[in-house]
């Protein structure tokens, strides 16, 4: 009775999971490039989200599998791979973004002065008001707005994503959706 109130597919998921995570922090390359293989495109979402360049997400992916990799024996399996990874792609993202803020605004833009508006891969925005909206918000503002609206998490997901609570993540989701919608409405205004 109790095996029919299980959802066997998400079990069955985390079981395929928990091996690929065994056999890459065994050493096995190809079990951890199954496992960069399904998540790459998660990944690049989550720091083309904070990011907003794909020249810049690409690289940030790059990094982020590789401190995954590096540091798989670190990994306590009291959640899911996924949602560590993601924690590390969102914490890396962010210290890249403001890294690059810092060069920036110490180093003339020339080209890289263009809108994200005029870049031919805007995502997660195809809208150029939203993606000029994000592109003005904070980077941990475009992370929860990237993990809930564009990765589709849940505010649990989220806040192991961003490492807080539950209802910590329910507060930066509303106060970022608050800020996403004072530029939005100034970008419309324009």
């Amino acid at each position: 009775m109790v095996s029919s109130l299980i959802d066997h597919s998400h079990v069955a998921a985390f079981d395929d999971e928990s091996l690929l995570v065994d056999r890459a922090a065994r050493g096995d390359e190809g079990a951890f490039r199954a496992l960069y293989n399904r998540y790459y495109n998660r990944v690049y979402s989550i720091a083309k989200g904070i990011l907003l360049q794909g020249e810049e997400a690409e690289d940030a992916v790059q990094e982020i599998f590789t401190l995954a990799y590096r540091n798989l024996g670190r990994f306590d399996r009291r959640s899911r791979f996924s949602t560590w990874l993601f924690r590390i792609a969102v914490n890396r993202s962010i210290q890249q973004s403001r890294s690059l803020k810092f060069k920036r605004g110490t180093v003339p833009l020339g080209d890289e002065a263009e809108t994200i508006a005029d870049r031919t891969d805007a995502s997660p925005a195809e809208d150029p008001k939203v993606a000029s909206a994000m592109e003005r918000l904070q980077p941990g503002d475009r992370a929860v707005l990237t993990l809930f609206y564009w990765d589709e998490l849940s505010l649990n997901e989220v806040a192991e994503s961003i490492g807080c609570s539950p209802n910590a993540a329910k507060t930066r989701l509303f106060r970022a959706r608050e800020r996403f919608k004072q530029f939005f409405e100034q970008e419309a205004g324009e």
